[in-house]
């Protein structure tokens, strides 16, 4: 029964925008409701938050793979160019 709420929530919820006070209310939650411990609520909670940060951490890997996939310039790109066009600016006020 544990898991199939555990299974529900981590797909309904959105577990990659999961902060711990959300984690904590969700287990307090279950808790009063007779479904959990108190000690099985911290250790759901603290699931929660490992699946939460696991699940953004992959997340990030795959929106960089693909940004590098389709050629997407990335803010360290764009920053790169800022300096060059600065530098030529400079040099072009510098020739006046």
């Amino acid at each position: 029964m544990i898991d199939l709420i555990k299974k529900s929530i981590y797909i309904g919820f959105g577990i990659v925008s999961l902060t711990k006070e959300k984690a904590d209310a969700m287990a307090k939650d279950l808790i009063k409701q007779g479904k959990l411990s108190k000690k099985e609520g911290q250790k759901f909670a603290n699931e929660l938050l490992d699946k939460s940060e696991k699940s953004r951490k992959e997340l990030c890997k795959i929106i960089e793979k693909t940004t590098k996939k389709i050629g997407v310039a990335t803010k360290k790109d764009i920053e790169r160019l800022d300096q060059k066009i600065e530098k030529l600016l400079c040099k072009k006020k510098g020739k006046k």
